[in-house]
């Protein structure tokens, strides 16, 4: 069967639409890295995507009669784009199934390319099922993004380049894992050649499907997939792809959406361009793979798979490099309400770069408390290093670096206290961003009981999300938790989170 599939892939047909994408030298995050890193350019393909040879291969080798009924496919947005433009040079029908949830530059890439778009659903499952449903009843071709061994054989042309572009030795190739097409074809050919090479997958931490598949033994279904990297937001992994993975795959990583940003900003750094989150999997994997196993001296291969980035969706991804390349700390800290010791804390900071600070003057209590955020170049070592500093300085400081709520919240709403307050619970809620999102939530949760707290907070990220402080008495909390989860918005209680209760609780 494998042996089938190395012919599949040097047989592939992608090259009527793909170009053999460069291997470059990143040579900033070798120094940093003390590793030779090389990135695979799929970026620079002419949808800014791997995902066109796949698509292109199997829609080639359809019959003729097959072909002029034509085509459908459901995806995120790249797999889209390759059917629309492999399904225009054939001159068929494209019908695309995208989630509501798919950034719009993909939508209108997708449209320009002449490909019949319909929105549908909150992920990929829900746009599969869909497409499936419309495949049935019109008689159109599926086109998988990746559960099929035509699309599979195409991706794997990326690692017959991998290995003419660099016939000296690799240590370990990176691979962006969705569905499981990119890395089955690269790891059956790079393993077929050279076993001794490793193949790492990466995945987001909420979308961790093939490895939660890898270590049930099993194909499992994930109750939700987050959509920041929503490239690869699937739920279950294909059957062949599975198998494959299974056989060939050494290890999957998962990363965090603050090291995806880290890494973003890292390629932008070595190349100036901008992948998706999606395309910084694999360097944000590598550099977690690296901080695990240590050493140098190594050839890795990251594929930046892709560049279909939400302008918008940039300040999110700047905010939260900082945060996951570990180059900011941020921190609470009670100071002395009286003159001068502001001025005191500072000098305490001495040269270090602030990179923010968040203070409200509070005299009820004889102290005050302020956010702090500090620009770091020694990664977690120096931030302890801060921490002890700061609490030897006799001063009661607390590390917020890591705690989700102070990062998308609390920041900026120091000082938030209100007098007499009663029965306030904190709760942080997300829902997939789509227009009335917001009003629907608000009507769902504000009609009944009184909002004395709330931040909303969008740019361009994977859900919208919202801080609220809702005054429920103590009768009547059973009654509002059934109502919450009959809601179904993912939420989290951070009544007792210290952030809250440093800034805004009582």
């Amino acid at each position: 069967m494998d042996s089938e599939y190395l012919e599949r892939i040097l047989k592939a047909r992608v090259y009527e639409v793909a170009i053999e994408s460069p291997l470059e030298a990143a040579p900033r995050l070798s120094r940093r890295l003390g590793n030779r890193v090389l990135f695979k350019r799929e970026d620079l393909q002419p949808v800014f995507s791997f995902k066109l040879r796949g698509a292109h291969n199997k829609i080639s080798r359809l019959g003729a009669a097959e072909a002029a009924r034509g085509v459908i496919c459901a995806s995120a947005g790249n797999h889209a784009q390759g059917v629309a433009l492999a399904a225009r040079r054939r001159g068929i029908r494209a019908v695309i199934v995208m989630p509501v949830t798919t950034p719009a530059i993909k939508v209108e890439a997708v449209r320009d390319l002449g490909g019949e778009i319909l929105l549908q659903g909150d992920d990929y499952d829900a746009a599969c099922a869909a497409a499936l449903e419309m495949a049935e009843a019109q008689g159109l071709t599926l086109i998988h993004p990746f559960d099929d061994p035509d699309v599979i054989a195409g991706q794997g042309t990326i690692a017959v380049e991998i290995l003419r572009q660099h016939p000296a030795p690799i240590d370990a190739i990176f691979v962006p894992v969705g569905g499981g097409g990119l890395i089955a074809g690269i790891a059956v050919y790079v393993k077929s050649l050279y076993p001794g090479v490793r193949i790492v997958g990466v995945e987001p931490e909420d979308a961790a499907s093939m490895q939660a598949a890898l270590r049930a033994g099993e194909r499992i279904t994930l109750d939700r997939v987050g959509i920041f990297h929503d490239g690869v937001a699937v739920r279950q992994v294909g059957e062949e792809t599975f198998r494959l993975a299974r056989q060939y795959v050494d290890e999957i990583v998962t990363v965090s959406t603050d090291e995806t940003c880290s890494a973003i900003q890292d390629i932008f750094e070595d190349t100036r361009a901008i992948v998706e989150p999606a395309g910084g999997l694999a360097v944000a994997g590598m550099k977690r793979w690296l901080a695990r196993e240590g050493g140098s001296g190594r050839t890795l291969v990251a594929i930046n798979c892709g560049a279909n980035m939400n302008f918008d969706r940039l300040r999110h991804v700047a905010e939260r490099a900082d945060l996951g390349g570990e180059r900011e700390a941020l921190f609470a800290v009670e100071i002395p309400e009286r003159p001068g010791s502001f001025l005191a804390f500072c000098e305490l900071l001495g040269q270090r770069s602030v990179t923010e600070f968040n203070y409200r003057y509070a005299n009820e209590s004889g102290s005050a408390r302020i956010f702090v955020g500090l620009a770091l170049s020694g990664g977690e070592a120096e931030r302890r290093a801060i921490l002890q500093e700061i609490a030897a300085a006799g001063y009661p400081v607390t590390d917020m670096s890591g705690d989700e709520m102070a990062k998308l919240h609390v920041r900026y709403m120091v000082g938030g206290r209100v007098a007499g307050l009663r029965d306030e619970l904190l709760y942080r809620f997300e829902f997939p961003e789509r227009p009335g999102a917001l009003l629907r939530f608000l009507q769902a949760v504000g009609a009944r009981w009184n909002i004395s707290l709330f931040h909303y907070r969008n740019h361009g990220s994977d859900h919208g999300r919202v801080l609220a402080g809702i005054q429920v008495p103590e009768g009547a909390r059973p009654e509002f938790l059934s109502h919450l989860d009959e809601l179904h918005y993912p939420y989290v209680e951070e009544t007792a989170n210290p952030a809250y209760r440093l800034f805004l609780g009582h």
